[in-house]
């Protein structure tokens, strides 16, 4: 089946009224103009309808009654010299009409309401703005077909490489693991170099607080090393051994106030004096 077969007919727009005149043949450059027409002496009146088949679009004249087609008017181009306006009206327009033998007329038809004729105007141009679109699109596509067409595959034997940051490099090593805390938290390692803070004093016992001994203060430099760290270490130790002084004082105070008693057994050889 042929291509033309195929292609359907369109509507693009109809109007009621419209009148048509025979119109004297154009003498000069100048154009068409309307008032050397018989304009209140209308030669036909009818409807009008404008179609589309493919690229073409159709001017036809019917009677209103039965549908008669009265005259069709083909367009292949819009403006051009199937469809021109006059040059004293936007109501008025000539059209080149042709039967089927191939003879053709100029013919002048003109609407009653300019909003018709508004209509009319639109209904051409639209058609032929999608022509030129279609026929932009159909050069495009025939433009890219004999194109030379790009091959990305890999040839026999092509390998490509991919460079990963998270991966291990040859130079860097093994990533450092992170610590990773009780609550699932990664925790990062203290940095190098830092200072490693003193535990504090713990408080004197309580024989040493009730005989008032108490350690001498110890002064901190701020740049504090290791050794003075290790003394204030030792300072509760030189803390604990101020009680075994004042229990020796206490211990003889209570043998001078037992010898002061008359008639006071001797002591047993058990207690140990100091």
């Amino acid at each position: 089946m042929a291509a033309a077969e195929l292609e359907y007919e369109s509507v693009l727009c109809v109007k009621p009224d419209v009148n048509v005149y025979r119109i004297p043949p154009r003498t000069s450059n100048r154009g068409y103009r309307a008032s050397d027409w018989k304009l209140d002496h209308p030669d036909w009146t009818g409807r009008l309808r404008v179609t589309s088949k493919g690229k073409t679009a159709y001017i036809k004249l019917e009677d209103k009654v039965s549908g008669e087609l009265f005259a069709q008017a083909p367009i292949d181009q819009y403006p051009g010299i199937a469809v021109e306006t006059v040059a004293d009206s936007s109501r008025y327009f000539v059209i080149r009409i042709q039967d089927g033998t191939g003879r053709s007329a100029f013919i002048g038809i003109g609407f009653t309401d300019r909003g018709d004729a508004f209509d009319f105007n639109v209904s051409l141009q639209d058609h032929f703005k999608w022509v030129k679109q279609e026929t932009e699109i159909s050069k495009e596509s025939q433009e890219a077909d004999t194109r030379p067409k790009l091959d990305l595959g890999f040839k026999e034997g092509q390998t490509i490489k991919l460079n990963i940051g998270n991966m291990t490099s040859k130079k860097g090593g093994a990533a450092k693991p992170r610590v990773s805390g009780s609550g699932g938290l990664s925790l990062l390692p203290p940095p190098p170099g830092g200072k490693v803070a003193v535990p504090p004093i713990p408080p004197p016992s309580s024989t040493a607080i009730a005989n008032h001994v108490t350690p001498p203060p110890v002064q901190k430099s701020s740049n504090a090393s290791s050794a003075d760290i290790l003394l204030d270490l030792d300072a509760p130790a030189a803390a604990s051994k101020a009680p075994a002084s004042a229990t020796t004082d206490l211990w003889g105070d209570f043998s001078t106030a037992s010898s002061a008693v008359p008639n006071q057994a001797p002591q047993q050889s058990n207690w140990v004096q100091f």
